[in-house]
């Protein structure tokens, strides 16, 4: 029986398997195949933007990592509506669907198959000014996507060649542990930074993988690997990666005058509710406005060391993903309000990922003067311009707090006849669409990777307060004397909440079990119920993490059509994983 993952590798693979008569006959007579492309750069080019296509392949709950770690930590809480289970029990570490991940696992393993084509196409031309940069590229991507796996699911299938017949696609290829999986992403990026050339981030443009992406994610990929599984080093392919060697890749990132990156002036710049439109009416940014500041998109930020690209043109498309659309904007909005203009600048959306009251309040008593605070949370008590208005549980809205995070949300403008659009992206200061789909206009970038992780990281591997004191000066925070652990573990949750890495950081650290538990007893909304939010299964998140170690389910197709190749993670395979068996 043939794998699923391997359909769309197959039809990926087919134009290179030549000579299999007794399969199919593989020439292709209307499009490129591996006999005509690519042929030249711009063949090239064409073949890595569709490695880096598998980024906009965005569905809902389940079909990013980033969505899955915000709703996973436990800094926010699942939400949506009462009918979306799965937001919820993400939040719990448990399933609503045994097929969760179908779609993630799919895309991913898409994109891998893509770069896998792709480099067997670009490393058997010969070279070309740019050849070891594209290798880099989609290298870099690679990485990333098997990353995001071993992370979510542990011991997955390991691909990192072109299948040469159709013979090799017959079967599941096998299941591999997560050692050799973190070899070859540490091989992918170590081949991916040392062979991109060091060059300032603007000779690319915006959304490029760098050297310096390279570097970032290797540091994010060592401080897992090290933290979490116990080791010293990071195996690769004819060696190891150690710490020095990781530190040594962030400094010479750090040195401007070679990567071109540095931290913003203001920390609200990195986020697009200071966009101009936007700014117009939304008081907490009128003092930027006043000084000419404003939210700095694309090839002018310099603190964006690597983000994903999209577009406002985004379609529905039959499997029910979108292409080129940032959703997660409509997925973090909120939820079914009758009047937007009492929540400005917040406007619509699905309601996931409310944010926990208790990091608020937290926050509050260790940095009682951080600006990140407001930066990154809107109060509907403190920043509603008529909390009165406010329509709690709209549409069924599930576990609200009245606090929702700011990075990623879905942001309105008014036109200058007073008329409220749900996305500033349809505003004419920018696309000016006639559109303005609260779901398919937001077309903001993804950020992954940024400046101020790298100073973090490199703080955390040295020991050091400087990378820590920088991140903070930017706030006008007080520079901490000495470096200790307890003060990196905060300024990672305060400056980088709600970017996707507080789930790994908490795993790596070995607190998750700890600080999970501080999701209950918070006061919640439950459409238009006020409870406080409690275990959803015996022992709660704490036993399932115990259980589980944080890895998720795969998805129970994929193991049954494995033929026995593929082996479910621990803790998933009892009626305490299923949210729905426990809350009909």
């Amino acid at each position: 029986m043939k794998k699923l993952i391997y359909f769309s590798v197959i039809v990926l693979v087919l134009p290179v398997l030549s000579a299999c008569e007794d399969f199919l006959d593989t020439k292709s007579y209307t499009t490129k195949d591996g006999g005509s492309f690519p042929k030249n750069p711009d063949d090239v080019a064409q073949l890595v933007t569709g490695v880096y296509a598998q980024f906009n392949q965005i569905g809902p709950m389940s079909s990013d990592y980033l969505m899955i770690a915000e709703l996973a930590c436990d800094d926010r809480f699942g939400g949506g509506g009462e009918d979306d289970k799965s937001c919820q029990a993400i939040s719990h570490l448990m399933y609503t669907n045994a097929d969760e991940f179908s779609g993630y696992w799919g895309a991913r393993y898409t994109g891998i198959a893509r770069a896998n084509v792709a480099l067997n196409a670009i490393e058997s031309m010969e070279d070309y000014e740019g050849k070891d940069q594209k290798i880099g590229e989609v290298k870099f991507l690679r990485a990333n996507w098997y990353f995001e796996l071993v992370q979510l699911l542990g011991d997955v299938p390991l691909m990192s060649s072109v299948p040469q017949s159709a013979d090799e696609v017959k079967d599941a290829p096998p299941q591999v542990s997560q050692e050799e999986i973190y070899k070859q992403i540490a091989t992918d990026l170590w081949d991916a930074y040392t062979g991109m050339p060091a060059v300032s981030y603007k000779t690319y443009p915006s959304g490029t993988a760098t050297k310096w992406a390279a570097a970032g994610l290797l540091a994010r990929v060592y401080l897992f690997y090290t933290g979490f599984y116990d080791k010293p080093d990071l195996p690769r392919e004819g060696g190891t990666v150690t710490k020095a060697d990781v530190i040594a890749a962030l400094e010479v990132c750090m040195d401007k005058s070679k990567s071109g990156h540095d931290l913003v002036q203001d920390f609200r710049q990195l986020w697009p509710y200071s966009n101009t439109a936007t700014a117009k009416e939304y008081p907490y940014v009128a003092d930027m406005v006043a000084k000419g500041m404003e939210w700095l998109e694309g090839s002018e930020n310099p603190e964006v060391i690597f983000a994903t690209k999209f577009t406002n043109l985004g379609q529905w498309d039959p499997g029910g993903l979108v292409n080129y659309s940032n959703m997660f904007p409509t997925f973090f909005g909120l939820r079914s309000q009758s009047d937007y203009s009492a929540t400005f600048p917040l406007t619509e959306g699905w309601g996931f990922g409310p944010v926990n009251t208790r990091l608020w309040e937290k926050w509050e008593t260790d940095e009682p003067s951080d600006m990140r605070r407001v930066a990154s949370i809107w109060s509907l008590e403190d920043e509603a311009p008529d909390p009165d208005e406010f329509e709690w549980g709209g549409d069924r809205q599930m576990e609200e707090t009245g606090l929702w995070a700011k990075k990623m949300n879905a942001f309105g403008a008014y036109k200058d006849n007073g008329t409220l659009l749900s996305s500033f992206m349809s505003h004419p200061d920018y696309c000016n669409s006639s559109r303005d789909d609260y779901q398919l206009e937001h077309g903001t970038d993804v950020i992954r990777i940024r400046f101020a992780d790298i100073l973090l990281m490199h703080s955390e591997l040295t020991g050091t307060p400087d990378g820590m004191n920088k991140v903070r000066a930017r706030v006008d925070l007080p520079p901490v004397g000495s470096y200790t652990f307890e003060a990196l573990q905060k300024e990672r949750r305060y400056e980088l909440a709600f970017e996707g890495l507080r789930w790994g950081d908490i795993r790596r650290w070995g607190i998750a079990e700890e600080v999970l538990d501080n999701i209950y007893g918070v006061d919640i909304c439950n459409n238009q119920r006020w409870t406080t939010m409690k275990p959803q299964s015996p022992g709660g998140v704490k036993e399932r993490y115990k259980l589980t170690k944080g890895f998720f389910n795969k998805p129970r197709q994929e193991i049954d059509l494995s033929n026995g190749a593929y082996i479910q993670n621990e803790g998933w395979n009892t009626p305490d994983a299923n949210f729905l068996q426990l809350n009909d």
